[in-house]
C-alpha cells in the first residue's frame, strides 16, 4: 500500500506539456498552471496573444481511445443543442492528441464557481439545465462507455479493498459483514425500482463538478459519463436530512420535467446510490494511492481511524436504505 515512486506522471513535465500544446500549432509563453485534478493532469496554459487555454493529460490505461472520442462527441453533441457545456477544441477535425505516450485534449478556459444551490431558483434552473442532458442523452446509446452498476461500483471495489490487504485486520470481519448486508439490500432495491431508464448521463455530478456564472451551471468536462439511470445526476446535488432533501429534490424536479420526464419509481434508488458512491469512492482511493498526488492529497486514507468511520458510515447507510425512497415535499 506504499505509494510508488515511479508514477507515469512522473514523465509529464512541464516541458513535455508545453511541447504537447506547440505540436497542435500553438505558440505557449511558457506561463503552465496546474489545476485542481486527481484523476487526470490539467493545466492551465499561457498562449502568445492569445487566451489561455486548458489542457486535459488523461490517466494512462483509464480510458480506451474510443471511450474517449465518445466522451468528446457527446460534449459536442451538447454543444450544439445549445446546452451550456465546454467541449475539447478541434484542431484538423481531431480533438484527441498523443504527445510522448500522454492522451490529451485542449479546452476552452472558462471561469465560474461551485453552485451554493442555496435557493429554490437555483434548483429549478439546475434541474432544467440536467432535464436538457439527459433529454439529449436519450437520443442513442453509449457504446464504449462504462456502466453505471451494482458489480463494478460495489462488489469489484468491496473485493479489491478486501484481497488487498487495506481493511485493517481488526475492522475486515465487520467490514464484509457491512458491505453483503448493505449490497443485499441495493440488490433489492434496484429490483424494486423496475425497468427504469439507463441513458447517457455526467455521471459525477455533485456541485464541485459544476460551475456557475451569472448566466447559469455549466460542465467544463464529462470525463466519467456513463449509462445510468437519469436520478445519478440528481441525488449528488441535495444535502441535509431526508425531509430537506426531499424538498430539494422536489425543487430540482420542479425544473427538471420541464424538458425531460421523470421517473418517480427512482426515487427508491438515491440511498441505494449513495450506497455504491461510499463503497466505489473507497476503493478508488486505494486503487490510486500508487499516484504520489493521492497520499499528499488524502493522508487520513491509510489510517485505521478512517476505516472505523467508514464501517460507521456504512451501517448508518442500511438503515437510510431500509428507511425507504425520499417523499418529494
Amino acid at each position: 500500500m506504499d505509494p510508488s515512486t515511479d508514477h507515469p506522471y512522473d514523465r509529464l513535465t512541464p516541458d513535455v506539456v508545453i511541447a504537447a500544446v506547440e505540436a497542435l500549432g500553438l505558440r505557449c509563453d511558457g506561463r503552465t498552471l496546474a489545476l485542481n485534478s486527481y484523476e487526470n493532469r490539467v493545466y492551465q496554459i499561457g498562449l502568445e496573444e492569445a487566451t489561455p487555454v486548458v489542457v486535459k493529460f488523461y490517466r494512462p490505461d483509464r480510458w480506451s481511445t474510443p471511450a474517449i472520442l465518445e466522451e468528446h462527441e457527446f460534449s459536442w453533441e451538447l454543444k450544439d443543442a445549445e446546452i451550456p457545456v465546454v467541449p475539447p477544441q478541434r484542431y484538423n477535425q481531431q480533438s484527441l492528441f498523443e504527445h510522448e505516450g500522454f492522451r490529451y485534449a485542449v479546452f476552452e478556459r472558462r471561469g465560474g464557481h461551485w453552485p451554493e444551490l442555496g435557493s429554490r431558483e437555483d434548483r429549478e434552473w439546475m434541474g432544467r439545465f440536467l432535464g436538457r442532458i439527459h433529454m439529449a442523452g436519450r437520443r442513442k446509446p453509449f457504446e464504449h462507455r462504462p456502466e453505471l452498476s451494482i458489480e463494478r461500483f460495489g462488489d469489484l471495489p468491496r473485493e479489491f479493498l478486501l484481497e488487498d490487504g487495506w481493511i485493517p485486520s481488526h475492522l475486515t470481519s465487520a467490514y464484509e459483514s457491512v458491505t453483503t448486508d448493505l449490497l443485499d439490500l441495493v440488490y433489492e432495491q434496484v429490483q424494486q425500482a423496475g425497468d427504469v431508464a439507463s441513458i447517457r448521463l455526467h455521471g459525477d455530478c455533485h456541485p464541485g463538478n459544476v460551475l456557475w456564472t451569472d448566466t447559469g451551471p455549466h460542465f467544463v468536462d464529462l470525463d466519467d459519463c456513463l449509462t445510468g439511470p437519469p436520478i445519478q445526476d440528481l441525488w449528488m446535488l441535495i444535502s441535509g436530512n431526508r425531509r430537506e432533501m426531499g424538498q430539494q429534490l422536489k425543487q430540482i424536479i420542479d425544473g427538471y420535467v420541464q424538458f425531460a420526464e421523470f421517473d418517480h419509481r427512482e426515487l427508491v434508488l438515491v440511498e441505494s446510490l449513495r450506497s455504491l458512491r461510499m463503497i466505489h469512492y473507497a476503493g478508488w482511493l486505494a486503487a490510486r494511492w500508487e499516484d504520489p498526488a493521492f497520499p499528499k492529497a488524502f493522508p487520513w486514507f491509510s489510517e485505521p481511524s478512517y476505516w472505523e468511520r467508514h464501517v460507521l458510515a456504512l451501517r448508518e447507510q442500511i438503515a437510510a436504505v431500509e428507511e425507504g425512497p425520499l417523499v418529494l415535499s
